[in-house]
């Protein structure tokens, strides 16, 4: 999928806890993770993961949980 500068943002905006959902509970071939917008939305998590306080990142997880 290519990327436009309106998924861009919709991108930047979002929270590590909505990615992380989306990561998690998405069917695959969701369009969001393929392309230039798969290789934005993946750099722009990990960013955001490594910004997490200590910890952070399993209460998250453990929040957002598994289906």
């Amino acid at each position: 999928m290519k990327i436009t500068e309106q998924l861009k943002q919709e991108i930047d905006n979002m929270s590590y806890e909505s990615m992380l959902s989306m990561w998690r509970f998405s069917p695959i071939g969701t369009p969001i993770f393929e392309g230039e917008t798969g290789t934005y939305f993946s750099e722009i998590m990990r960013k955001k993961e490594s910004e997490l306080k200590p910890g952070e990142k399993a209460e998250i997880s453990k929040n957002i949980g598994w289906k």
